[in-house]
């Protein structure tokens, strides 16, 4: 980035330069801005404010490691270490799972539940980063334990717990078999992608952990896991929600007696919603 430069030719220079990564001009252009807020410490809105001044000297080094870094496909969040998700700061790096605005479907959906049930507990079960019994504790008051096999997932886990002040239960657990007692509520967001289209992911979505990707041949092998053990873990009357993959609501939610599905803001059947003592119905 030559001297003497503005913000906002800084934003112009750093979009060109990510083009081969993000695909699209739009998509780029949100990164660099992304990548400049974070090199100088402001939202969104800061970065505008001050398009017209100079960038500063002191930011080009960081913003310089951070644009090699995403020219080699990492993430942004890794990158910066901390994403958003429903509203809260979550931490995060390799090894763990980034939270993504399809999984706040199911946290929102959640939080209705809980609300009109009178809902007090929840399991969350593959709970990575641990941001869905995270964000449901804090926003909708549930005991939650959050359960994951993965002591880099479990580490994070703990961290996010302590970070947005949430008094959760973290557990070393493969699915169920370290869990005891039942939940109102039961949530997870499982490795779904089939095995074979692993090789064919964006660079980006590679660098996560393949342990939180790939849900064997069909994509289905968690999910059949929970179909066949989830009823000793939750009580009467709760209720279980499954994010699931474009073109697998259908057949998931065929594993279970009763439920039904939700959409999310595309649109696509992103939750698999499981009634234990709820009259079934259907999201249209």
């Amino acid at each position: 980035m030559p001297n003497d430069v503005t913000i906002a030719q800084a934003i112009e220079e750093t979009t060109q330069t990510l083009l081969p990564v993000a695909g699209d001009r739009e998509e780029a252009a949100c990164q660099a801005r992304a990548i400049l807020c974070e090199a100088l410490g402001t939202d969104l809105l800061g970065l505008l404010l001050r398009k017209d001044e100079p960038f500063p000297d002191r930011c080009r080094a960081a913003t310089a490691q951070m644009v090699l870094k995403r020219l080699d496909s990492e993430p942004l969040q890794y990158i910066f270490g901390e994403w958003d998700f429903m509203g809260l700061t979550f931490k995060l790096g390799r090894g763990v799972l980034i939270p993504r605005q399809d999984t706040e479907t199911l946290c929102e959906h959640a939080l209705i539940l809980a609300g009109q049930r009178g809902y007090k507990t929840g399991l969350d079960v593959c709970c990575g980063s641990g941001c869905i019994g995270i964000a449901l504790a804090y926003r909708g008051g549930l005991k939650v334990v959050l359960a994951d096999i993965a002591p880099d997932a479990l580490r994070y886990a703990m961290e996010n717990a302590h970070l947005n002040k949430v008094n959760a239960q973290v557990m070393q657990s493969d699915m169920f078999k370290r869990v005891s007692g039942k939940f109102d509520m039961i949530f997870c967001n499982p490795p779904y992608i089939a095995s074979g289209d692993l090789a064919s992911l964006q660079r980006e979505v590679k660098k996560e952990p393949l342990i939180a990707l790939d849900g064997g041949e069909d994509g289905m092998d968690f999910y059949r896991r929970i179909a066949a053990e989830y009823k000793a873990y939750l009580n009467d009357g709760g209720v279980m929600l499954l994010e699931v993959g474009k073109g697998q609501a259908r057949d998931v939610l065929s594993m279970f007696e009763t439920g039904y599905t939700v959409q999310d803001l595309c649109g696509v059947e992103r939750v698999v919603v499981v009634e234990n003592g709820y009259a079934a119905r259907e999201d249209k």
